[in-house]
């Protein structure tokens, strides 16, 4: 018996040699929105520890109880039923995924990302008079773009906050999904090209923080990392004057040039950026003579252009930007591009698939289909046979 117990708790303290390199900051965060999603995994694993850790215990203990040494114990080899054992294994199981379902069912909705913030922690509502900073962010290859709309700035890979002020963000990217995520903030969100993602969060405490993207996308994943600074409201606007005072200007020019894939990006400080950047960036048109997305939807929402649109063609292609450059996007694909395949198509017993489509054309120009070659009827013989 020494021994199991001696046992017992060299197996307690194993995990905590495990944890003690790992950074802690999710179950230790500095803002509401994150310490509401601690609560959560601290209430969630609580519940279920009331049936797992019994179960393993019980476990254990019937093993040791009715060892087979063990004389002294209740041999039963006809028993099978016992209403009362019935009952504690049923309801306790279904007491507690009653009570995780209610748990999750409110956080759902209270912790929705989109939803604007009712409160700046657990024990003060938003004054009246508080008006939320707005920051649009977009997501780069490899670097993260920042804007601050109604101051008339903009960063790369530095954030900034004053503590106690919602925050509203607007996520999008310039290419592949990334991820954004502030673990000291707020929970993770998807930043994807052509969209606009939502994130409120409040910093309540005034600090140097981690974020980066959460989501691979390519070669230089690793290094898309950013500070994001939790400041007093002096300290802020003291940042905020450094940037005027040290930035360039953004205009479209030096955007283009920062949107090209690039890594171990410095930080940047804009001065200024061109009012309707973001929004170009995420209609996907920030690149002269690009049709923006909003206004394609319009042309399908009026029921499309017709045979006119045509023309279209060349302003919507987008992943192959920076083809003529030599530069091909991370996750650009082929008839895109117009580069080649890395390997040719095999069967499964190794023979080539285009020997076995002998006539066919296999070059790809983002318009025609294979098998359609120049000047070949597209359809089978067969099928423009009236008779």
């Amino acid at each position: 018996m020494p021994k199991l117990v001696k046992f017992s708790r060299l197996l307690s303290v194993l995990p905590l040699l495990f944890l003690a390199g790992c950074n802690m900051v999710v179950m230790a965060p500095s803002g509401d929105i994150a310490m509401q999603q601690r609560d959560l995994i601290v209430i969630s694993t609580v519940l279920m520890l009331l049936i797992i850790v019994p179960v393993i215990f019980l476990t254990l203990f019937f093993a040791w109880r009715y060892r087979r040494s063990n004389t002294a114990a209740t041999y039963a080899p006809e028993w099978h039923h016992s209403t009362r054992l019935e009952i504690v294994i049923w309801a306790a199981p279904l007491a507690i995924i009653i009570a995780l379902g209610a748990v999750t069912w409110i956080s759902t909705h209270k912790l929705d990302p989109y939803r604007p913030l009712d409160r700046l922690d657990a024990e003060r509502a938003i004054p009246a008079d508080t008006k939320p900073l707005t920051v649009e962010v977009v997501a780069l290859d490899w670097k993260w773009l920042f804007f601050y709309p109604e101051l008339g700035i903009a960063t790369v890979n530095e954030l900034a906050a004053p503590v106690d002020t919602p925050i509203n963000f607007k996520i999008t990217a310039s290419s592949v999904m990334n991820s954004f995520y502030i673990p000291a903030l707020a929970g993770q969100i998807y930043a994807m090209p052509g969209m606009e993602t939502k994130l409120h969060a409040v910093i309540n405490r005034e600090g140097e923080y981690e974020g980066f993207s959460a989501n691979y996308s390519g070669a230089g994943f690793s290094h898309m990392r950013f500070k994001f600074h939790g400041l007093d409201r002096e300290g802020f606007d003291a940042w905020v004057a450094k940037v005027k005072q040290q930035g360039t200007m953004l205009n479209r020019d030096a955007y283009l040039k920062l949107e090209k894939p690039s890594e171990k990006e410095p930080v940047r400080y804009y001065a200024g950026a061109d009012a309707d950047l973001y929004d170009a960036i995420r209609n996907m048109c920030a690149t002269p003579g690009k049709m923006c997305m909003n206004e394609m939807m319009h042309i399908d929402m009026m029921g499309g252009g017709g045979k006119e649109s045509a023309e279209n063609r060349e302003k919507l292609q987008y992943d192959n930007r920076h083809a003529d450059e030599g530069i091909v996007a991370p996750a650009a694909t082929v008839p895109a591009t117009g580069a080649p395949a890395r390997s040719e198509p095999e069967r499964t017993d190794g023979s080539s698939m285009q020997h076995d489509m002998p006539g066919m054309d296999m070059q790809h120009d983002g318009h025609s289909m294979p098998g359609m070659g120049n000047g070949a009827d597209p359809a089978p013989a067969q099928l423009n046979n009236n008779n």
